[in-house]
């Protein structure tokens, strides 16, 4: 299962199991990770899951976020920067074994 690691704003990361074709958001939630809040469950019609990919990992990932998230990111209550996606969008592959997102201070 691969592996995925959430480091909040202060620099505290956990790193959990997230079972392939979850999402990120998903992982995060399922385990307790705080930063992440998926007010929607993932629908995507908010911007609480906003997260930030560690620049190293951008291209696996997938690159920016789609036009979808780009509107929604727009109301993100933190900065959005070009590596922002919404980790309900974020669909966990064998690939992203070892994926390090960054949480913004704030969802809310």
């Amino acid at each position: 299962m691969p592996k995925i690691t959430y480091v909040s704003h202060d620099g505290r990361a956990a790193t959990v199991e997230v079972p392939v074709g979850e999402n990120v958001m998903h992982g995060a939630l399922y385990n307790g990770v705080e930063g992440i809040a998926g007010e929607c469950g993932g629908a995507p019609s908010c911007a609480t899951c906003h997260c930030y990919i560690d620049e190293a990992w951008a291209a696996t990932v997938g690159g920016p976020a789609n036009d979808v998230e780009k509107e929604l990111l727009e109301a993100a209550a933190c900065e959005v920067k070009p590596t922002s996606r919404l980790s309900c969008q974020i669909t966990v592959t064998d690939d992203l074994d070892g994926l390090i997102v960054h949480l913004p201070e704030t969802q809310f």
